[in-house]
């Protein structure tokens, strides 16, 4: 039996519980923590479902790595924002844009015929970038309430 993959997965789970707790301890509003948590789950979901089926072809698919630029995007915009709240939900819209955008670039670089998998792949990437919107909207509310630190916006 290999125990490789069940490695990597309780590697993902670990990151995935550090990084919620790192920047859900950032902000004392629900919203901002539930943000966190929704964030969290689209980057983990995201990798994971590449790294085990691929969501364009399979795994073994070199453009699957454009959704890489997804948390790149969120990463980065997370960092600029230095986990402030409206800066995080600009940070997840954007992830949100890019996800949405990713199977539109592929479709560019491959070209494949239309078919109903080139349609359910827009559609799980729809389902995707939701999830970011969802994460950007709590941000946002947690923002817009005080600046998820406890203080209120002037």
């Amino acid at each position: 039996m290999n125990v490789a993959p069940f490695v990597m997965a309780g590697l993902f789970l670990l990151v995935a519980g550090l990084l919620t707790m790192l920047v859900a301890s950032r902000g004392r509003s629900g919203s901002y923590k539930v943000a966190a948590g929704v964030a969290t789950a689209a980057s983990l979901l995201l990798v994971w479902g590449n790294l085990a089926v691929g969501f364009i072809g399979s795994e073994d698919n070199p453009v699957n790595l454009l959704f890489g630029a997804v948390l790149v995007v969120g990463f980065v915009g997370a960092a600029v924002a230095r986990l402030q709240p409206l800066g995080m939900a600009r940070a997840m819209f954007a992830a949100a844009l890019t996800q949405f955008a990713v199977p539109f670039v592929a479709l560019l670089i491959k070209q494949p015929p239309l078919t109903i998998g080139v349609l359910w792949v827009i559609v799980l990437n729809t389902l995707f970038a939701g999830l970011w919107v969802l994460a950007g909207w709590l941000f946002r509310r947690a923002g817009l309430a005080g600046d998820g630190l406890g203080r209120q916006v002037e």
